[in-house]
């Protein structure tokens, strides 16, 4: 068993399970926070983030990846982990914290599924879709934003200063919060098509709990969207940014 995974698992189900319910305070009808707004989810999500990576460091998982893009990435530059069953272990951890973190949303707003007709809009607490479908575009949109989702983590962990340096102590202690700052300029500047998933344990981990969960008048879980844009567009965003690290001989 390798040492990563318990965190990874609940980094990534504490980043979906706070992500996702203030989506669900959005737009589940009846609760307190409906129609709150795009500022509120970018918000939420940023702090999900924060939060996750912190929780991942307190159950042994010190790359806080809690994303497969990521994962992919760290692996092929090199000097993150030991084998390719490792970066497998680690994918499966992500994926099933986003289906315990979908979980959770279920239960905290169990008593808003029936009340909200659309299940357009119940899908959207769990999965990440288009404001206008187009699946070239929106694929495009979730490279270029996964490209620089990794790029700008790479950059801030290499601003961090020299390892063992007081400097470099206390800017990994202010690591989640910087990480999640990219995330929330990421959201208010390139989410207003996809959503900004750029993480595919994000979306598919959840939108696997939508498909398999009792919720009232559901609707379709929208696999065709879940593989191409949501978890392929992530996976290339992050090959581009393998291929940038490498040219830039960082």
């Amino acid at each position: 068993m390798f040492p990563n995974l318990l965190g990874e698992f609940l980094g990534t189900m504490t980043l979906v399970a706070f992500g996702d319910s203030v989506v669900a305070n959005l737009v589940l009808k009846d609760t307190k926070g409906n129609g709150a707004g795009w500022v509120h989810v970018n918000w939420g999500w940023a702090f999900g983030l924060m939060m996750g990576i912190y929780v991942a460091w307190a159950y042994g998982a010190g790359e806080a990846d809690l994303n497969p893009a990521v994962t992919i990435f760290k692996f092929l530059v090199g000097g993150h982990y030991d084998s390719i069953a490792q970066v497998i272990a680690t994918i499966a951890a992500e994926v099933a914290g986003g289906v315990a973190g979908g979980v959770v949303v279920y239960l905290l707003y169990l008593n808003h599924w029936a009340c909200t007709e659309d299940p357009g809009l119940k899908l959207a607490v769990f999965s990440t879709g288009a404001a206008r479908r187009d699946y070239g575009a929106n694929f495009l949109t979730e490279v270029i934003a996964t490209f620089f989702l990794i790029m700008g983590i790479q950059a801030i962990v290499k601003c961090l200063g020299p390892a063992g340096s007081d400097a470099n102590v206390v800017n990994l202690n202010l690591l989640p919060f910087m990480i999640g700052g990219l995330l929330y300029a990421l959201g208010a500047g390139m989410g207003g098509t996809t959503g900004y998933g750029m993480n595919p344990a994000r979306d598919m981990g959840p939108r696997i709990a939508h498909a398999i969960l009792p919720i009232p008048g559901k609707g379709s879980s929208d696999w065709q969207w879940g593989f191409i844009v949501a978890t392929a567009g992530p996976i290339v965003g992050g090959l581009l940014a393998v291929a940038a690290f490498k040219a830039s001989g960082w």
